[in-house]
């Protein structure tokens, strides 16, 4: 299963980037659910929730796909 996960910036850190995909609720979560649960990034294992994380990157999570892209930037005229 892939899913999608739009940032909004150039990069967004793992600890960021779990909450944004709606695994963990809060950031306090983020370092006991890296270290219980088997995370990919590029098929790399993370150093920790500081990681960071581009557009274009791919994140695996026991078994999930997830691929990052930059959410594009509305113009207003």
């Amino acid at each position: 299963m892939q899913r999608q996960v739009e940032i909004n910036d150039d990069f967004i850190t793992l600890g960021q980037f779990l909450k944004k995909a709606q695994i963990i609720d809060t950031g306090g979560q983020a370092k006991f659910f890296i270290e219980t649960n088997n995370i990919k990034i590029n098929n790399k294992k993370p150093i920790g929730r500081g990681s960071k994380i581009f557009a274009g990157d791919s994140v695996w999570i026991e078994g999930y796909l997830y691929k990052v892209i930059k959410k594009e930037k509305e113009e207003i005229n």
